[in-house]
């Protein structure tokens, strides 16, 4: 891959298996969508793409966000945070779908009560069916 040894990777503060936790943002709405991971590999071609790409921690293999369900992210503009341990991708959602539960974003459980009897509670309505994306 093309940029893989790039002087900006370099910058990035990598975690001890190699990472970044990354947070995508859509950059219209200002709305936090979801987390994930990137290595190198996964930055650059996010990058080279113009399309966010990451690790897949569980599967161990490089992510094309959308490339199962369609709902690709169109990376607007990257940004490294003040310890440069932290990645912040402003996003444009296609479909308005980040979850791979059907809904906008990943943080759709919202704390309601107190310390001793809270409760999460569902607040995002699922926009499209994940049955009918991920078979």
């Amino acid at each position: 891959m093309s940029g893989i040894h790039a002087k900006w990777l370099n910058k990035v503060k990598w975690d001890e298996h190699g990472l970044v936790p990354v947070i995508a943002q859509e950059a219209k709405s200002n709305d936090v969508l979801m987390f994930a991971w990137m290595n190198r590999d996964a930055l650059a071609r996010t990058v080279e793409l113009g399309e966010a790409v990451y690790w897949s921690r569980s599967r161990k293999k490089l992510w094309h966000k959308g490339e199962e369900s369609g709902h690709i992210q169109k990376v607007i503009e990257i940004r490294l945070d003040c310890d440069e341990d932290v990645v912040l991708l402003k996003v444009e959602q296609v479909d308005s779908i980040a979850c791979h539960t059907g809904r906008h974003s990943c943080f759709f459980q919202k704390f309601e009560g107190n310390a001793a009897d809270g409760e999460w509670q569902v607040v995002d309505p699922v926009l499209k069916d994940p049955e009918s994306v991920y078979k």
